[in-house]
């Protein structure tokens, strides 16, 4: 079977400690801790990587892309270059923010160990495409290391749109998280993990999502073991 992508836990909690308290009962389950900075009263990045061992991607989204910081870029990279100093294993930051911001991230990372997510959420629709195409062939020309493509799926075409991406990420040897939200993006998150896709992202619960249609750690690997098993038959 096809060696699958990374389950990534998206925490959002007002400070460190709650960060960590917050992820401690599905650790086993997953393979990345997203800690969504912009959620913190202060962001608290020492706390983060002082205490918890699975790998860190640390994330401080701003409100034009769906998050809670209102600070402008140069504020809003700060944490992120001290999760890059403190050895965090990936940072995300959005194609949409300004290129210094970026240029700065990837500047710090030289010769360090964390990587750049550069990511795309379209919280209404799925663009067409060749819309698509463009925004994939943007971030692998952009220096940074994964690419993230997130779109809103009214129906199946939208998230057979989004996924068969993989396949000119493949193309260009660059890694790409690909799927949907909402009800009909659901079996994405899941696919994609099958399908080439880099990593999903899982609520610590149901009632902890951060993303519309995300499914909680727990109910993945459901889903994965009743995969797993009918492929053992």
């Amino acid at each position: 079977m096809a060696r699958r992508g990374r389950i990534c836990v998206a925490v959002a909690a007002p400070d460190g400690d709650g960060v960590v308290a917050a992820v401690q009962p599905v650790l086993p389950l997953v393979d990345v801790v997203e800690v969504r900075l912009d959620a913190m009263v202060r962001p608290d990045v020492a706390t983060c990587c002082r205490t918890i061992d699975t790998p860190l991607l640390f994330t401080n989204r701003p409100t034009w892309e769906g998050g809670g910081s209102d600070g402008d870029d140069a504020g809003r990279i700060r944490p992120l270059i001290e999760a890059v100093e403190l050895g965090a294993s990936y940072v995300d930051l959005e194609l949409r923010a300004d290129a210094r911001a970026r240029r700065q991230l990837l500047d710090a990372m030289q010769g360090g160990p964390t990587r750049l997510i550069l990511s795309s959420h379209d919280f209404s629709a799925t663009p067409p495409s060749s819309r698509l195409r463009e925004i994939l062939e943007e971030m692998a020309d952009s220096g940074a290391h994964i690419g993230k493509i997130i779109t809103m799926a009214r129906e199946t075409g939208d998230v057979l749109r989004v996924l068969s991406l993989q396949e000119r990420a493949a193309e260009l040897d660059f890694p790409l998280i690909a799927f949907c939200m909402g009800e009909a993006g659901r079996i994405s998150r899941l696919a994609s993990l099958f399908l080439g896709g880099f990593m999903t992202y899982v609520a610590v619960d149901e009632e902890q999502a951060t993303a519309p249609g995300q499914l909680s750690a727990a109910r993945l690997h459901e889903l994965l073991a009743l995969w797993e098993k009918d492929h053992a038959h």
